[in-house]
Order: structure tokens, then C-alpha cells, then sequence
């Protein structure tokens, strides 16, 4: 029996990246949305990507099975709705979810798209094909898939090989396109074709990306603008200068710091902007298969010398939060309690005492005041890895370790701690989904791709399954909180915390909604006009 909840939504669609269902005055169809980007992308593939750097600007080329409703701010399993498909249903003991498709639709060079394109994709992602993705980081999120099968050219079912409920969050994620079957991984890279609202005209690396509008999209009379055109510059203060002198009509979303918010408001007091957290967590990443860091003490002394009150008030002037893997409540979903959180070793609220413990497993370890650990710190070479990467170097002095900042470009950055080539490092872990299976999969199974640490917990791998089966959310809730507070225990990725941070636009661009618990799915911008 199809989803009742799926074929309402049908009905009521309302697909679009930054986007609202009702208008102050009728929408208007032209102009170019001009953004800034923060960096270059390493290429145009979201498969084969780990940043949203890549959704940004990428994102409106296609389209998903399934996707979060994009004029609400919080994704949760209630605002999924149709896009390639019309309706979805579970079955089979809820092993198999079954797609009907969206018939009409073409791919942006005329091809028509079909059930084959989905089961391509799906194939490639779980490495079953022929044609490979040269990285493949979200692998880990279809472990449970056991094939992907066509029913002629319009329906698609997932076989299970056990009951996943948050699969279909999964799907609705802005890093979950579907892609066409008759375009290689090697071109899609450089060329990409899609299904979705804007076409792509142009990617000159370290300079722009151009997209324009899509004038056979199957959702008439979408999209409102002509094109979108992002200027790269890495400079935030550049940028925001730019942006505040109106050269551009929106900043890249969630890239304004806080302090750069008052520059904005102060200078362009009509801007709209809005700061919220963006599901993107600060973290400590080291290679524990090698020395140093193969020895636990070392971990955990890092993790008990954090201050991590201190890297919130110098970033973001108190506006953040202090979490676990998942993003804090009451944004995030499946946060721990407070009361839980500072049980934890290193986040409770006396520092000093702290790193006195730390001080000791440092000594154990071998060194002290007279032997320091020197090692070199690892980060993407933006603003957003920098900044608290200074901050890091200098906490770690107090327990005896000397970091020398070891700046990477973007494009190098994922596929050199993929391949564990470094030995500590300050990471932003974006989590695609406000979903317990994403983060806990994808980050901390063993042998995922995106496992930077190596952390492998067999133990602790099986409680990933039993949560992910539970289709109660208050024990669902309470199963993911012990496997989050043990994650930190163990030392696996040690989460410094949870950004908040800005986006905003000159107040003649409409339609525009910034997500509160992920970043990385609202992005079509299909439904965003221009007033002027």
C-alpha cells in the first residue's frame, strides 16, 4: 500500500532550495543570483565529495528520489516529500522500500531519466558496478542495502537486509542525487548533468561556477531566477566587503562569523540575516593507528585539555553550543542531555582540574616539562579551520604539546586524511542528516571512508544496529545517547563544538530559508526570486 503521507505530499509539493510557500507579492521570474563561494571545490561531483562546499553550488543541478522540505527550517522525518519519485512505500516486513517514479523528466542534455538511472547510482555508491567514484565517502550508508531493483522504467525498490527506518532520511540528504546512467564519474566531475531546476554553464577553478536556469524542468514554471553565479574568494573579509558595497545579492549560506555579522549590520543595516546552528561539529582527529597517537593517554589528555567554553566565546561570542557526536537539542534531534554530557571526561566545568588529569596521563606517556610532544596540526586552509585550529595549538601547550599549523587546500584536505596522512588535525564534521545512522556510520564504523581516526569498536558497532532498527524514538533517543557518550569516552573524534554561525542576503532576494539542524540539504534554490 503506497504512503498516504507520500501521495499528500505529492499534492502539495514543494521542492526548492531556499525556499517559502507563501509571498509577501507574486514571485517574479528573472535575474541572476549573484553569491560568493569560500574556496574551489575540488570538483563538481556531490558522490564524490565531503564538504558543502560542493552542495552549494552544485546542489541545484539535480535532484533526489526524496528530499526535506526546503521552506522548513528543521529537517525531520515528517517534512520528506517527493522529488524523482511520486510516492514511496515500505514493505516486506518494512526490509524493502519501493519508489514510484516521476514520469517526463529529462536529464539536462535530453536523455529521458528512468528507474535504470536510480539503480546506476545506488550501484555505484555501494561499489557493486562496473564504474567506480574515485572517492566514495558515504559508502557506509548503504550497508544494509542488499541490491537496488527495477520494475520496469518507473519503479525502484531498495532491498533491505534488515529494517531501516532512517534510510529514507538518508535519501532526502542534499548529498543523495540521483545521477544519470549514460555519464561516467570522470565527466560528472567536470561536467555535471542533472535533472534539476539550473543547468551547468562553467567551473574555472579558484575564480567561479556558473549554473542557468533549466528551461524543460519538469516542476513548471520553476525555477523564478535566469542563473546563479558564485565568485570564488577565500578572504572572508573580502568577501563580506563585496557583499556589504552590493556586488553580490547573498553571502555563501553559514559562512558569516559572528563578529563579521556586526560589520554587516552596521554597514548594510537593510540586510536580512539570521544565525543559526548549522549541524556542523569541531573536532580533534588523529591517527591512532600510528605513534603517538596509537596510545590512548595521549587521547584522552588532548581531550580533558580542552576548553572548549573558550572557543566559543573567542569564535562566536558565547553563540554556540557544547555537544556530543549529535547536534545539541532543542535544534538537534538526538542530542544528550546536558546533565549527561558533563559527566563526560573533559567536559566538565573545571578546566584547571582537568588538565591536571591530563597533565598526568601526559607524563605517563613520557613526557612532561622538560619533554614536550611536537607534532604538526593538520587543517583546511579556510577561515572556519583556521581560526580554531590557533586556538587548539595553543590549549594543547598547557599539557605539554607544541603544534605547528599545517595549512592544506581544500582540495587536498579530504583525500589526505581519507588515506590517514597526518597526525593530528582539526576537523569540521558536517553531518548531512540530523540522523543518528549518518553520523554514526558514516564517522565511526570501521573501515567507513570518512573514519578519519581509524576508531574501530566492534562492541560498539553492534549497538549502531540496534539503534538503527528501533522504530520507538524515545528508546531510540536513549540508545543513541549511550553510544554518543561512549564515542567520547573512547576518545574516537573529540568534539570541541557546535557551531552557530550567519547567512545573508540584500533584502530584495525572496524565498530563502536557512536550515537549523543540517547545511547541507537546502540548497535548489528553485523557489528564490528577485524583487527588483
Amino acid at each position: 500500500m503506497w504512503s498516504v503521507r507520500a501521495l499528500a505530499a505529492t499534492a502539495a509539493l514543494s521542492l526548492l532550495a531556499f525556499s517559502t510557500t507563501t509571498f509577501a507579492s507574486e514571485p517574479k521570474q528573472g535575474g541572476i543570483l549573484r553569491m560568493y563561494h569560500r574556496d574551489s571545490p575540488g570538483n563538481a561531483s556531490i558522490h564524490e565529495g565531503a564538504t558543502y562546499s560542493l552542495n552549494v553550488p552544485f546542489m541545484p543541478v539535480f535532484n533526489n528520489l526524496v528530499i526535506y522540505k526546503q521552506d522548513e527550517a528543521q529537517n525531520t522525518m515528517d517534512n520528506i516529500v517527493p522529488e524523482l519519485a511520486e510516492s514511496w512505500a515500505w514493505v516486506n516486513d518494512n526490509k524493502t522500500l519501493t519508489f514510484k517514479l516521476r514520469q517526463g523528466v529529462k536529464w539536462h542534455d535530453g536523455k529521458p531519466f528512468t528507474s535504470a538511472d536510480v539503480k546506476c547510482t545506488f550501484d555505484m555508491l555501494m561499489g557493486k558496478s562496473q564504474q567506480k567514484f574515485r572517492q566514495n565517502p558515504r559508502k557506509a550508508w548503504y550497508e544494509q542495502v542488499n541490491d537496488v531493483a527495477t520494475n520496469g522504467d518507473f519503479e525502484v525498490s531498495f532491498n533491505l537486509k534488515r529494517p531501516q527506518p532512517s534510510l529514507l532520511a538518508l535519501l532526502a540528504s542534499g548529498y543523495t542525487p540521483v545521477y544519470p546512467c549514460h555519464v561516467s564519474p570522470g565527466d560528472m566531475r567536470t561536467h555535471p548533468i542533472g535533472t534539476g531546476p539550473f543547468k551547468f554553464v562553467e567551473f574555472r577553478a579558484n575564480e567561479s561556477i556558473k549554473l542557468t536556469r533549466n528551461t524543460d524542468y519538469w516542476r513548471k514554471g520553476r525555477p523564478y531566477l535566469d542563473g546563479i553565479e558564485f565568485t570564488i574568494i577565500p578572504n572572508r573579509s573580502t568577501a563580506i566587503l563585496a557583499f556589504v558595497a552590493g556586488n553580490f545579492d547573498m553571502t555563501f549560506p553559514t559562512e558569516v562569523s559572528i563578529p563579521l555579522l556586526k560589520d554587516v549590520k552596521s554597514q548594510a543595516p537593510n540586510a536580512i540575516c539570521e544565525v543559526e546552528p548549522n549541524n556542523v561539529s569541531t573536532n580533534i582527529i588523529v591517527n591512532s593507528s600510528a605513534p603517538p597517537f596509537d596510545n590512548i593517554d595521549i587521547r584522552k589528555a588532548m581531550a580533558l585539555a580542552l576548553d572548549r567554553k573558550a572557543f566559543i566565546s573567542i569564535m562566536f561570542e558565547g553563540q554556540g553550543d557544547v555537544g556530543g557526536t549529535m547536534l545539541p537539542p532543542p535544534n538537534g534531534l538526538w542530542g544528550m542531555p546536558k546533565e549527561m554530557l558533563q559527566t563526560i571526561p573533559g567536559y566538565g566545568p573545571d578546566v584547571n582540574a582537568n588538565r591536571e588529569e591530563a597533565k598526568k596521563l601526559m607524563q605517563k606517556a613520557g613526557y612532561g616539562p622538560e619533554k614536550h610532544l611536537a607534532v604538526k596540526v593538520s587543517t583546511r586552509n579556510i577561515p572556519v579551520y583556521r581560526d580554531p585550529a590557533v586556538i587548539l595549538i595553543d590549549q594543547l601547550k598547557s599539557i605539554y604539546i607544541d603544534g605547528e599549523l599545517d595549512v592544506v587546500e581544500t582540495a587536498n584536505w579530504f583525500p589526505k586524511i581519507a588515506r590517514k596522512d597526518y597526525m593530528l588535525g582539526l576537523n569540521l564534521t558536517g553531518n548531512a542528516v540530523d540522523d543518528p545512522d549518518q553520523s554514526f556510520y558514516e564517522n565511526y564504523s570501521c573501515g567507513s571512508e570518512r573514519n578519519y581516526t581509524n576508531y574501530c569498536n566492534k562492541e560498539i558497532e553492534k549497538l549502531f544496529d540496534v539503534q538503527s532498527q528501533e522504530t520507538d524514538i524515545a528508546k531510540r533517543k536513549k540508545l543513541v545517547w549511550d553510544i554518543d557518550k561512549k564515542l567520547q569516552e573512547d576518545v574516537a573524534r573529540p568534539i570541541i563544538f557546535h557551531a552557530r554561525t550567519g547567512t545573508c542576503w540584500q533584502p530584495y532576494v525572496k524565498g530563502v530559508t536557512v536550515m537549523t539542524n543540517s547545511s547541507y540539504n537546502g540548497y535548489r534554490y528553485e523557489d528564490v526570486w528577485m524583487d527588483k
